[in-house]
């Protein structure tokens, strides 16, 4: 909501004035933020922001410098660290450990981002931004993945060219978009695989087809959002600029 109406009436939405808002979000003082604004550098809604314009924090979309700012402080957006045997489900019906075991400082209702089998582990995002979801978990948006895999040793040059021009599924083709080899010692081989495909158990299958089965699998980056040094079971709350990063990689 954008509006320029001198006061509310009772039965408005709460609108404050957006230098406020911006300074709030901790964008700056108020000062700096009213001069953002006279620098066309603030949009509210799709449209150029001027001086004495005022927001409803809850439903506007603003952009400072091409970056989403999120005001609506009812949205939650967190990184968890999934770890290996817990079902990427919020309860799970036959008892088994699952995602809302690990959210109990969480007062918020929120929700997983795509999956991760139980025999896999690493970075899951949840939030209760139903848009942002959507967009990070729909193909045409192509969000890339990166995973880390311990595979039999050692790793010919052939696996990587054969994973990034394409293997043939049962499903269909699919490809990696990088493939790396981290480490090798032997029988065992540290690789990193970035992939933005979303089919079920994807990265395994692919490993399988050429050769090098998984014997673990860790999910370290969804876009431009790293797992870091989160530790397996833990929760953080997304910065303001990862939000932000987000948003960006979707379009939003």
């Amino acid at each position: 909501m954008w509006t320029r109406s001198p006061m509310p009436n009772a039965d408005s939405a709460v609108v404050e004035r957006l230098q406020k808002v911006l300074a709030a979000n901790g964008i700056g003082s108020r000062r700096a933020c009213e001069e953002l604004i006279a620098a066309g550098r603030v949009r509210v809604d799709g449209r150029v922001a001027r001086l004495g314009d005022k927001v409803d924090p809850g439903t506007a979309e603003i952009h400072v410098d091409g970056e989403r700012l999120i005001t609506d402080t009812r949205l939650v957006y967190l990184a968890m660290n999934k770890p290996r045997g817990v079902v990427s489900t919020m309860a799970d019906e036959k008892g088994r450990s699952a995602l809302a075991d690990y959210l109990v400082n969480v007062d918020e209702r929120v929700y997983h981002v795509g999956r991760l089998d139980a025999d896999s582990e690493g970075l899951l995002l949840m939030t209760n931004d139903g848009g942002l979801a959507h967009r990070l978990t729909h193909p045409s948006y192509g969000v890339a993945k990166t995973y880390r895999c311990e595979v039999p040793g050692p790793i010919p040059r052939t696996v990587g060219r054969a994973l990034r021009a394409g293997v043939e599924l049962e499903d269909g083709p699919a490809r990696v978009d990088d493939f790396r080899v981290i480490d090798a010692h032997g029988r065992r081989a540290l690789i990193e695989v970035v992939i933005h495909e979303g089919r079920k158990h994807i990265v395994r299958r692919l490993l399988e087809a050429v050769d090098h089965p998984v014997n673990r699998l860790i999910r370290t980056a969804i876009g431009p959002i790293r797992l870091g040094d989160l530790k397996p079971g833990r929760t953080r709350r997304l910065t303001n600029a990862e939000i932000a990063a987000l948003f960006k990689v979707v379009g939003g």
